[in-house]
């Protein structure tokens, strides 16, 4: 049967890329929002609406560079800056939702409550899906899911692992709950894990706090936005160049490069922070501000939680230190409650690619975003979209499920032996990698020998260049004709935000037009107007 309506589950920025691509493939998507505006997790509320359970803390900025968090066909303005407030990102979203006349695709303040195969699902693979509208339930039939929804939904809060918590007299909570530092001054504070938000969070209350002391468990390998020559660091690594050096090297080689290279920043021994485990086997943490705050005396890093007393916590090597509030920074789980059969989601990475479950006897489920590459997120879940959609009406046809099966088996095997068993790397992917095996499926991987025989200028900026989403519009389906410029003209955007101030002895800032006239076409197709000025 032919596959016309979808129901898109989350308007945040997996939602939203997907409500795009859909009408990009001539579907008609539904996009169901239980809050009342977009954004999903990037849209900051300082208190939380019913129902809603996360949203980032005040200052929250995004770990990935904007060239390599954009949508393929819509770059950030030049102007932004390379690492973003989440006030920036939201404000991207809406420009992004108003360019493509998204939002009256949008129900707002509508929960998911069920979504459950129909009684013929074999033959039609549609799909029943009941909403609560502000308090009203609806009915509808789907042919196909876009699960859009994260893996920020569920927080993971283990108490039964800290003996005594529960005889702590002073507060303790969930980091989701934690909005701005204003009212933990002078305060003695215990942030326990040491991922990207418990470090973040950590660091920002060692500006207000009398003390802090973070807790981990097995240490952790610091990175930091800001990378050699001060370029943003995502855009140094992730580049097809090095995923194919990458391949010629071992672990070992990698790991080796990897630890010597963040030792050299600052040696994590010294400071506390010597991991357990070797660079590529746990997901490193990014934070620029840590080792300050430690190297300052402003924050102390501790083993792990043994034991807590009324006021105190005690350690596992035996120190103890009175605190006021505890702070747990333990991440999420993912769970889908509205999907009535869970046996698609037995285990975190039994879905194809991270994205089909070969259970089902027709394919027109498809989770989106909630793989985690090492790298932006928005990129692969549009990337994905435009897999899932190809599939659902047929164009794309996935492996049998004893194939998909198979793969996926092989898939674990390699994470058991290269990653630590945790949730954070479960569904751990590499970025480049990663985004050219779902590419390939659509053929809108790029073509590099033939890039290089036809324009060899774009063909050097797309292997040695940083891997932005625009490559993925050079060809095929979904093919966009200002993908050459967006490549050609992103280290200017990279620069543009930092250069605002002339030195004497330098020369004035001069921006020019990037390849204003298409070689191809001969039209004017630019991205941005750049202008040369010399203030």
């Amino acid at each position: 049967m032919p596959v016309e309506k979808i129901a898109v589950i989350g308007a945040g920025v997996s939602g939203l890329g997907a409500i795009k691509v859909c009408l990009e493939e001539g579907l008609e998507p539904t996009c169901f929002e239980g809050s009342h505006d977009i954004g999903g997790l990037w849209r900051y509320e300082e208190n939380n609406e019913s129902g809603r359970l996360y949203s980032v803390y005040k200052s929250a900025t995004c770990n990935t560079s904007k060239e390599m968090t954009a949508y393929s066909d819509y770059p950030f303005p030049d102007h932004y800056p390379n690492y973003l407030h989440n006030s920036k990102i939201m404000k991207y979203l809406q420009m992004y939702v108003k360019h493509f006349d998204l939002l009256k695709y949008i129900h707002f303040q509508t929960k998911v409550c069920s979504v459950k195969k129909r009684s013929d699902f074999s033959s039609t693979g549609q799909w029943d899906v009941v909403v609560d509208a502000n308090g009203k339930q609806e009915s509808y039939v789907f042919d196909a899911i876009m699960v859009c929804s994260g893996y920020y939904n569920d927080p993971y809060f283990p108490i039964e692992n800290f003996p005594g918590i529960t005889r702590f007299k002073g507060p303790y909570f969930h980091s989701w709950e934690y909005k701005s530092p204003e009212k933990f001054l002078g305060k003695r504070i215990l942030v326990v894990g040491i991922g990207n938000t418990g470090a973040d969070v950590a660091s920002e209350l060692s500006h207000v706090a009398k003390k802090v002391y973070l807790s981990t468990r097995r240490g952790a390998w610091i990175w930091n936005r800001v990378w050699d020559n001060g370029n943003p660091m995502d855009t140094v690594l992730f580049t097809r160049f090095n995923s194919f050096i990458n391949r010629l090297l071992t672990t070992s080689m990698i790991n080796k490069w990897a630890e010597n290279k963040l030792n050299a920043k600052f040696n994590h021994e010294i400071y506390g922070l010597k991991s357990e485990h070797r660079f590529l086997s746990h997901q490193a943490t990014l934070s620029d501000e840590l080792p300050h705050q430690i190297i300052s005396g402003r924050l102390q890093v501790k083993s792990n939680v043994k034991e807590f007393t009324e006021n105190a916590v005690i350690f596992e090597d035996g120190s103890q230190v009175h605190v006021d509030i505890v702070i747990f920074a333990t991440g999420y789980t993912f769970n889908f409650h509205f999907l009535e059969d869970n046996s698609v989601l037995d285990s975190q990475c039994s879905m194809y690619k991270f994205v089909f479950s070969p259970q089902l006897e027709k394919p027109t489920l498809a989770f989106i975003g909630i793989v985690q590459p090492m790298g932006a997120i928005l990129p692969v879940s549009e990337l994905q979209s435009r897999w899932a959609t190809r599939v659902f009406k047929g164009l794309n046809k996935l492996p049998s499920a004893s194939d998909m099966m198979i793969e996926i088996k092989q898939i674990q095997d390699k994470m058991e032996n290269q990653f630590l068993k945790n949730r954070r790397d479960a569904r751990r992917v590499p970025f480049v990698d990663y985004m050219d095996e779902i590419a390939s499926e659509i053929k809108v991987k790029p073509n590099l020998l033939s890039l290089f025989l036809r324009d060899p200028k774009l063909a050097f900026e797309v292997f040695f260049g940083p891997c932005t989403p625009y490559q993925y519009r050079l060809q095929g389906p979904g093919k966009w004709n200002g993908a050459r410029r967006a490549i050609l003209s992103q280290r200017e955007r990279i620069i543009k935000p930092l250069r605002t101030r002339v030195l004497k002895n330098g020369h004035p800032l001069s921006y020019r037009s990037f390849w204003c006239i298409d070689l191809q076409d001969g039209k004017s197709q630019d991205i941005y107007t750049f202008r040369s000025r010399k203030d």
